[in-house]
């Protein structure tokens, strides 16, 4: 069997990214009326931004090894990102607590309200509806979903890489 080839790994990955959206707000948001907490946006953030760096990817499919990389390392990014905050999540959701963690009043009033630095301390401590466990497919959270997706996408990532390292079109 044969392995696609970088350019394809790319919309592969830009399909993950789209189908990850559709999924998030067309179907968990717009139909199920989850409201996504910080965490959730922060999560979406890290799929979009390995979303782009793989479509630019897969459109400018350069022949330069460090070009490849720099849109590599981008994509990865945005990955390790999701991942970390995807995990984080899942923590909160899972380890047992006194008292659950709460969000807050928004996203959206923090980013307007509070310098950024600010802003990322607070979500990532887990305050506000973080703490709830809204909706499970096969007994898995939301955020453990992402996990998985996220997972899925390094792999990926790493055959991209190989492929970069071995100069494989």
């Amino acid at each position: 069997m044969t392995m696609p080839n970088y350019r394809t790994l790319n919309i592969i990955l830009s399909l993950i990214m789209v189908a990850g959206s559709v999924y998030a707000i067309g179907y968990l948001q717009n139909y199920l009326m989850l409201d996504p907490c910080p965490l959730c946006i922060f999560q979406r953030i890290g799929l979009w931004i390995m979303g782009i760096f793989a479509l630019l990817a897969a459109i400018i499919n350069p022949s330069q090894k460090l070009v490849r990389l720099i849109l590599w390392v981008g994509s990865m990014v945005g990955t390790l990102w999701g991942f970390g905050v995807a995990a984080r999540h899942t923590w909160i959701h899972y380890v047992p607590s006194a008292q659950p963690p709460a969000c807050g009043p928004g996203l959206e009033y923090w980013v307007q309200t509070m310098p950024m630095s600010k802003v990322l301390t607070t979500v990532l401590t887990g305050n506000g509806d973080c703490g709830m466990i809204d909706w499970t497919l096969m007994g898995l959270s939301i955020p453990a979903q992402a996990m998985i997706l996220f997972i899925i996408v390094a792999l990926i990532q790493l055959v991209i890489l190989k492929k970069i390292l071995n100069n494989h079109r």
